[in-house]
This record gives structure tokens, C-alpha cells and sequence, in this order.
């Protein structure tokens, strides 16, 4: 436990240098995060542990990755290999809520997600909404969840999952007696304006009839080789 306090402690002074960095006052940070200033004022002191999500929120506003506030080896500014066996870290927990969570991967500057593992305890006691900018994937490992998305509700189990647009007000609760465990994926905003990749031609030659789609297919694959090709010098 004197480890967890000493990381909430460090977390909390690494976003106050952040902010004075960034020449923000206290006030400025809440107004662009829609956290009150009261809140903020406790997490920067480490008087209060933050949840995923404020702490995405916060990162964002400050222009700054997670491995910059979690006590992480250093990573560069784009992670290009991460492979991690079962995490021997502590779960932080989000004060007077027992939600527990854990940052497994991800996080630097110019990543466009980060995951997380979620653990909704028994007892549960926020109810709370939230909302911030990119998507966010979640799939149920272990339990049953009932997930809240704008409008609609859905009950997910071990093996389901869900992805929505993170702009929409959303929550997630444990059902039954059991513990519930939760991968999240969440990306960074802008995420979605990455260029279409070769599985994104796939997918729509696939879902496309034959002879309405091969043609098309074929054309933007050629265009795609054709760009990569250096030019052929015509014999005189």
C-alpha cells in the first residue's frame, strides 16, 4: 500500500509540473478537462488517486504521454515493439469507487491507444458518466458487465466486447456476485484519421459482391504498386 500512495503521490506532482510547464493555472486545466478545480487540486497534492479516464482527459490537454506521468522505463516518443507477460504492478485504485486499474501498454507521445486491464469490484459506488475524445474497445475477460453508451444499454459477457465513440456519455458496471475484469483499449483523438490500411481493402472486397468488387479492389491495389513502382524509361 506505501507503494500505491507513493505513486499517486509522484503521478500528482508530475501533472502539477506538467501544468506549470504548460502555463496553465489550475483553474485554466479544469475548465479544459471539465474537472473541478477542487479535484485536481487534491489529485496534484496526491491526496486523491485519479481514474483512466481523468487521466487520459489530463494528458491530452497537457500534450503529454502516460509513460510521462506512470513510473515507466522510458519509452521513445512512438512505441515500436512492447511485448509484456503477466504484470506483477499494483492495481491503482480510484478513491471511494474500489475500481481498480492497471496501464498495460502503450502511452507513449505519439501512440495512438493505450490498454488497460479494469477490475469493478463488488461494491460498487460511481455511478457517474463519462465522456472524452477518440474510441474506446472493451471486452469483457472474466464476469458480466452491463455497458451504458448514450442511449443504449448492453450486456456483455466473458468473450463479448463493445466499441463506441468515446464522445458519447458512457459507463460500465459489474453484474452479478462476481468480480468483473475488463480489457479497455482507448485511443488518442485523431486517431480515426489514420490512413485506411491494406486490412481496410480487404474488408471491403470481402463484404462487396465479386463482380461489383474486384475491379474497384484490383484498380486501388494496382494504384497502390503502380505508386511504388519507379517508372519504366520507354526504348527509343
Amino acid at each position: 500500500m506505501d507503494k500505491l500512495k507513493h505513486s499517486v503521490r509522484d503521478i500528482g506532482q508530475k501533472i502539477r509540473a506538467a501544468r506549470i510547464k504548460a502555463d496553465l493555472r489550475l483553474s485554466d486545466l479544469a475548465e479544459k478537462t471539465g474537472l473541478a478545480e477542487s479535484s485536481l487540486s487534491r489529485i496534484e497534492r496526491g491526496y486523491t488517486a485519479i481514474s483512466v479516464t481523468n487521466l487520459i482527459q489530463i494528458c491530452e490537454e497537457l500534450s503529454i504521454g502516460l509513460d510521462e506521468l506512470l513510473d515507466v522505463k522510458p519509452t521513445p516518443s512512438k512505441t515500436r515493439v512492447a511485448a509484456h507477460g503477466r504484470s506483477t504492478d499494483e492495481f491503482e485504485e480510484v478513491e471511494s469507487t474500489g475500481y481498480l486499474w492497471k496501464h498495460l501498454v502503450g502511452g507513449a507521445r505519439f501512440d495512438v491507444f493505450n490498454v488497460f486491464h479494469l477490475v469493478f469490484p463488488r461494491d460498487e459506488t460511481m455511478k457517474t458518466l463519462v465522456s472524452h475524445a477518440g474510441q474506446e474497445y472493451c471486452y469483457v475477460l472474466k464476469g458480466e458487465v452491463r455497458f451504458y453508451a448514450g442511449d443504449e444499454v448492453h450486456h456483455l459477457k466473458a468473450g463479448s466486447g463493445i466499441l463506441i465513440d468515446s464522445e458519447l456519455p458512457h459507463r460500465a458496471e459489474r453484474l452479478g456476485d462476481a468480480e468483473a475484469h475488463m480489457l479497455m483499449v482507448v485511443t488518442r483523438s485523431g486517431a480515426e484519421q489514420l490512413t485506411p490500411e491494406w486490412w481496410n481493402i480487404a474488408r471491403q472486397t470481402n463484404q462487396a459482391s465479386p463482380e461489383a468488387q474486384t475491379p474497384k479492389a484490383n484498380s486501388a491495389l494496382s494504384a497502390g504498386i503502380s505508386a511504388r513502382r519507379p517508372a519504366r524509361r520507354s526504348r527509343a
